[in-house]
């Protein structure tokens, strides 16, 4: 399992990007992980492509792949 502490986005319609300054925490496997790595960069070059600022998208994507890995036991009732 991932933990990751990361700013929570929302985009706006003109293209700017709503910052919440909580630190959220969520756990992912390594699947999970790679869907949010490939949105990320997804989201990334659609707003290069606009031509907005992505620093927040990167900050999330140095976050996402530097975040330290937590063994968690799942159990199953």
């Amino acid at each position: 399992m991932l933990s990751l502490i990361s700013c929570i986005m929302k985009l706006r319609k003109d293209g700017g990007i709503y910052e919440r300054k909580e630190k959220s925490f969520i756990y992912v496997d390594s699947q999970e992980r790679t869907l949010l790595l490939h949105s990320l960069v997804e989201l990334k070059n659609q707003l290069i492509q606009q031509g907005s600022y992505t620093d927040c998208v990167d900050e999330l994507i140095f976050k996402v792949v530097n975040a330290p890995i937590k063994r968690m036991k799942i159990e199953y009732v």
